[in-house]
């Protein structure tokens, strides 16, 4: 194998197996070598500007590890973080996204975004991270999932924002000052706390 081949495989085995073109590039792989592994099947093109060791087992959640490697500053939210957090009977057609207030809004050909703007607390509060495979994933947690749906009911429809609720007080591990907690900091307590107390 040729000597570019094996130091561009020890780099991506050092990051999981996945890179963008850009920190290949900082890490010493460039665009040419990329593409001649592509070709001699050592690397698959997963999508535009990023790659992976073929013999790697498929991705579990391609969609939002191709996200968050594109939009490092974005946090998984609304549909797509109920999704990943079980709390919703919805499939999300495309990838809800969180950005910083006045971040620029990201331009991806896949898979569809749907962004947010969030200021302060609204966008920092609540981040969990996740390692899905290999790659670092920032989502909201249930609670501030729940909270983001009432404030956002508009977008994404009071029905959904009402299931959501409901499948979380009727989990185990429910945590309704936890869930207030983030129902202060969207500013939507005073919303959520019939439905709170009807459902409890």
């Amino acid at each position: 194998m040729r000597k570019s081949f094996e130091n561009a495989l020890k780099i991506f085995q050092k990051n999981n197996g996945i890179l963008r073109t850009s920190k290949a590039q900082k890490l010493g792989v460039d665009t040419k070598t990329l593409a001649e592994m592509v070709e001699a099947g050592l690397l698959i093109k997963e999508a535009r500007g990023i790659y992976r060791i073929t013999n790697l087992p498929p991705l579990s959640n391609p969609d939002l590890v191709q996200v968050s490697l594109r939009v490092p500053h974005g946090v998984i939210c609304l549909i797509s973080a109920l999704s990943f957090h079980q709390v919703t009977t919805q499939t999300p057609y495309k990838i809800y996204i969180a950005i910083p207030k006045y971040a620029k809004p990201p331009t991806l050909d896949y898979p569809p975004l749907e962004v947010v703007n969030l200021g302060g607390n609204s966008y920092s509060a609540g981040i969990q991270e996740y390692y899905l495979d290999g790659v670092l994933v920032r989502i909201y947690n249930k609670e501030k999932t729940v909270a983001d749906c009432f404030k956002f009911r508009k977008k994404i429809g009071q029905d959904i924002a009402i299931e959501a609720l409901k499948q979380y007080l009727h989990e185990k591990g429910r945590n309704i000052e936890k869930l207030l907690y983030f129902a202060r900091i969207d500013r939507v307590e005073k919303v959520m706390t019939p439905y709170i107390e009807a459902m409890i």
